[in-house]
């Protein structure tokens, strides 16, 4: 199948309660299985600027680099081309974001998390940086599948503070590792296999800082068959709860199976586990 029929795709995003304007950012090519979501940071709008720049360079070189290749073939070091592009183009959109800030007065200090994701053989890769979310809900279990990069995050993972606790803290916001702030950036990337029925939730933190954990997860399960619908009351419940910051989601459905494409000899060493 092919993957935008195996997938199906909604985003919204909402400047919230309190600000002004809308500093995220989304966008998705379902002909590519890529999804991109970044929330920016930086005053007089210049976190609008980071997280376009960031979502702009992940959608244009991914697709262009995918015109003649596919994402399940091996670059030259052995990895997977799909996971190799979502890393190089995250440090790509890092060093486009560091310049401007650098050359422009009113861009100093402007950043941006990301989350991006690359469907493909019947898996998903996945790059992140800061503290924006993907999260899976598969059968009854909901679970988010990212770390978020943020000194709440250490010190959970320290045992200074309780994942209750956690809740109330006034650290939320505090992200390690952003997209654009220094020259260099690290992106932490995974793989991971998915199954027909899938759903994968993409988000800013302006939802889960606004929506429990399991109330994110009870809405997506319970409006499952309505994914715009769903998008839209997970954004309503981030601004019924305060709506204090901008609030993004993308929503991806996997309806069937998208593995790649193999000729005879690779099926047959699959047969036999070579």
């Amino acid at each position: 199948m092919d993957i935008q029929d195996a997938l199906e795709i909604v985003s919204q995003t909402n400047p919230g309660m309190v600000r002004s304007h809308n500093e995220d950012s989304v966008t998705y090519d379902a002909e590519l299985g890529l999804v991109v979501l970044a929330d920016g940071m930086g005053g007089y709008n210049a976190g609008e600027v980071a997280s376009g720049i960031a979502v702009s360079v992940l959608s244009s070189e991914v697709r262009h680099h995918l015109e003649n290749a596919r994402p399940e073939d091996m670059d030259g070091t052995g990895e997977e081309l799909g996971v190799t592009l979502l890393r190089d183009n995250v440090k790509k959109a890092n060093l486009s974001i560091f310049r401007a800030a650098q050359s422009q007065p009113q861009y100093a200090g402007m950043g941006t998390t990301i989350v991006t994701a690359l469907f493909y053989d019947d898996r998903v890769a996945v790059a992140h940086v800061g503290d924006s979310r993907m999260y899976r809900l598969r059968g009854e279990e909901f679970e988010c599948v990212t770390r978020d990069h943020s000194l709440l995050q250490e010190q959970i993972d320290s045992g200074l503070i309780s994942k209750e606790d956690a809740r109330l803290s006034k650290n939320k916001n505090l992200v390690t590792r952003a997209v654009g702030i220094d020259a260099e950036v690290d992106p932490e990337t995974h793989v991971h296999e998915v199954q027909v029925g899938d759903i994968y939730l993409f988000c800013s933190d302006g939802l889960n800082d606004m929506v429990e954990d399991e109330d994110i997860g009870m809405t997506v399960q319970m409006l499952q068959s309505n994914l715009q619908l769903a998008a839209t009351q997970l954004i309503q419940l981030a601004n019924d709860n305060g709506g204090r910051d901008n609030v993004s989601v993308i929503l991806v459905k996997v309806k069937g199976r998208y593995a790649a494409p193999r000729g005879w000899w690779e099926k047959l060493r699959s047969w036999f586990g070579n």
